[in-house]
């Protein structure tokens, strides 16, 4: 098969921009990190939502994680709804750890509790999110959905990630891209 199939065009490490033709209302106007993508699916973090009004001190205590330095509270983003409570840290790579998964472009994920110890010690990754659930696909699922026109993607970076307001990192990324808002509409996208 030729380059331009849409097996080649795996999307890890870019992030998916919900387009007007997205009907399901957990995704309006969602920016979703793919952290992984391949011929078996994809699984990516929504980041910029917020999960409801859960701290990360909540979040610590839930797992009995007591902080040894006060530090401010964080917000927990709401990272998909598959496995809701399933935590997930989406960080730089200047702190790895074993089981970190290095996606691309100096970003990283992880996914035990050790890196909540290390982040409530202030010894964790210089710039965070923290997750609740992930946004899955099936194999196909996703290039059906984008030939659709209801994801468009674009290229990620650590600055859209971890920089940016979580309530305009969606008008961001489009302007980023060259997209002018008022003129969007729901027969634009890319497959």
């Amino acid at each position: 098969m030729g380059q331009n199939t849409l097996e080649k065009q795996y999307l890890k490490g870019h992030v998916l921009l919900a387009m007007p033709a997205m009907v399901d209302p957990r995704f309006i106007r969602s920016v979703i990190y793919i952290c992984s993508h391949n011929e078996h699916g994809a699984m990516g973090l929504v980041i910029n939502r917020i999960f409801g009004s859960v701290m990360f001190s909540d979040l610590l205590d839930q797992v009995g994680i007591k902080t040894i330095q006060p530090k401010e509270d964080q917000k927990v983003h709401f990272g998909g709804p598959m496995e809701a409570g399933r935590g997930f840290v989406l960080h730089t790579t200047d702190f790895l750890q074993e089981g970190s998964m290095v996606i691309e472009d100096g970003i990283a994920l992880t996914g035990t509790l050790d890196i909540l110890q290390a982040i409530a010690k202030g010894e964790g990754p210089r710039k965070h999110m923290l997750l609740l659930g992930y946004a899955g696909w099936t194999p196909g699922q996703l290039e059906e959905e984008m030939q659709a026109n209801s994801w468009i993607s674009a290229p990620a970076s650590p600055e859209l990630i971890f920089d940016v307001e979580v309530a305009i990192k969606w008008e961001r990324a489009l302007q980023k891209m060259g997209i002018d808002l008022p003129s969007l509409s729901a027969e634009s996208g890319h497959a």
